[in-house]
């Protein structure tokens, strides 16, 4: 155990954030997101597991740590509601809300069609898979600098 460093944060979790650089992406997903099949795909190449959290708390832990690009307009992404562009999801409120206040301002959060948001979190550093039951609990993350 380290002073200071949110539990929820295994040693696994906090390599590939150490690993991360400027503009990398970092996927934090629900337990219905294909996570083990798309995670082979990143960087880092397979699936980190915080069993027992959910995407709040996981967030929360994440984002004491992990600075969002200020360089581009929308450093957070989520999925969209299928067949429901402007469909609106609970947890949509909540991590938007945990986000505005890790950076202590309004964050603007894109939202991105299912296999888009598939096909981004290919390209991701790092898949991040939390117990939430979801639904649509499903947020892409790019890194900024401190």
């Amino acid at each position: 155990m380290l002073k200071g460093i949110d539990p929820v944060l295994n040693a696994e979790l906090l390599y590939a954030l150490m690993l991360m650089g400027h503009g990398d992406q970092l996927v934090l997903c629900d337990v219905n997101h294909p996570a083990q099949t798309i995670a082979r795909h990143t960087t880092y190449g397979r699936l980190i597991d915080v069993s027992g959290c959910g995407l709040e708390r996981t967030a929360k832990a994440v984002l004491k740590l992990f600075p969002l690009d200020t360089f581009i307009t929308s450093p957070v992404k989520r999925m969209q509601v299928v067949d429901d562009p402007a469909g609106h999801m609970p947890i949509f409120e909540t991590i938007q809300s945990v986000v505005d206040e890790a950076e202590g301002r309004p964050v603007p959060m894109e939202a991105l069609e299912r296999f888009a948001f598939y096909e981004a979190a290919k390209e991701s550093f790092a898949i991040v898979r939390t117990s939430d039951m979801g639904p649509y609990g499903c947020f892409i993350f790019s890194k900024g600098v401190i």
